[in-house]
């Protein structure tokens, strides 16, 4: 019941969370920065390191997972629409104060903050970054008319360009981050026909390796593309309905930290699992993930 109530409420929040931005604005085109600038409204008492984290999700899952971080003594939340109160039996558990911070938009007098609120350091930092790496992407290109032949007796001048020219905003970021480079580690366990399956099937760049990325273990890098993988060989179809939902928990756990990490690395993110019904489960609860179907058997 617990799954069912959950997945019930997932659904709600991810289409609150992808309510089409205004044209007029471009930085909310971008749903990282949306996130960003939705939560420097609010007091944070981790300085926003949460938010900057966990950005790239939907905004119903950082508040989540954010909440804690909130700087509470500052904050009361009010159902003034009394949505919250008709709502699942999962988003109840959630408590009134994540039920009134996921909706598509603030109320006026939902959320009240005592005093000033002043951007958490974190966030602007990040906001910041990326008004500049839009400026920089706006700026005309250098030299963008054909060049003109100079005059016989006149030697070219310098274009000040002799030295590599910086590379876009998002290398500058990776390079920032030492742990966005691929580790390759021995696979964990000694799930022989798991190990195959995630070998073969991307396939992987390093046959007989897992590889840590942004501080999570992945089961394969993809060959030839910058994409990591999760390889699932349940045999998910013959579990009862009680391990499926226990099972389902765990790896909705496991594969939200995984995808932020490759978001945030720049990587794509990709689920291997061995059957349909499998496939179609998670699925039901997140419907952004990609998800293939490898036929591994074990």
């Amino acid at each position: 019941m617990r799954l069912r109530a959950c997945a019930a409420l997932l659904l709600l929040l991810s289409a609150c969370a992808t309510t089409e931005p205004s044209p007029r604005s471009p930085a909310t085109r971008n749903p990282r920065v949306a996130n960003l600038q939705r939560a420097a409204t609010l007091p944070w008492a981790d300085g926003g390191q949460c938010v900057v984290r966990e950005a790239s999700n939907a905004w119903a899952v950082l508040v989540e997972r954010c909440f804690h971080a909130l700087d509470h003594d500052r904050l009361e939340f009010r159902d003034v629409t009394g949505r919250c109160a008709v709502a699942s039996a999962g988003a109840a558990a959630l408590g009134l104060g994540i039920c009134v911070l996921i909706a598509p938009e603030i109320i006026v007098g939902a959320v009240i903050v005592a005093g000033a609120v002043v951007v958490a350091a974190a966030i602007n930092e990040e906001l910041v970054a990326y008004r500049r790496a839009s400026r920089e992407s706006a700026s005309p290109e250098v030299q963008t008319q054909p060049l003109k032949k100079p005059a016989a007796n006149r030697k070219p001048e310098p274009s000040g360009q002799d030295g590599f020219p910086p590379g876009p905003p998002e290398l500058r970021t990776r390079e920032r981050r030492p742990d966005c480079k691929p580790v390759p580690v021995p696979h964990a366990g000694d799930d022989a026909a798991h190990n195959e399956c995630a070998d073969k099937f991307p396939p992987n760049r390093y046959p007989g390796m897992d590889v840590i990325v942004g501080g999570e273990r992945f089961d394969a890098l993809q060959v030839g593309a910058s994409v990591l993988w999760e390889i699932k060989t349940h045999r998910f179809d013959t579990y009862s309905d009680f391990i499926r939902d226990r099972e389902l928990e765990r790896e909705l756990e496991q594969i939200a930290k995984e995808r932020n990490a490759a978001a945030i690395c720049g990587y794509d993110f990709i689920i291997g699992v061995s059957t349909q019904a499998h496939k179609e489960a998670l699925i039901a609860l997140v419907p952004s993930l990609r998800i293939v179907v490898t036929g591994c058997t074990r």
